[in-house]
């Protein structure tokens, strides 16, 4: 698989990834927050399904 998400990417998902999941645990604690898998899920594989359907590559390579 080729990875399609740069370094800055990855680092914005996993950060916003880890503070949907928080919601769950801290704050209103709603189920919500479990959205946050998605971003953090791609975020640490590198590779995004959405952007591949779309075209973007934000790695560079």
């Amino acid at each position: 698989m080729i990875e399609n998400v740069g370094t800055i990417d990855r680092i914005a998902r996993i950060v916003v990834g880890l503070l949907l999941l928080s919601i769950v645990f801290i704050g209103p604690q709603t189920w919500w927050g479990l959205i946050g898998f998605g971003p953090l899920v791609t975020g640490l594989a590198g590779r995004c399904p959405g952007y591949t359907l779309l075209g973007i590559n934000t790695c560079g390579k």
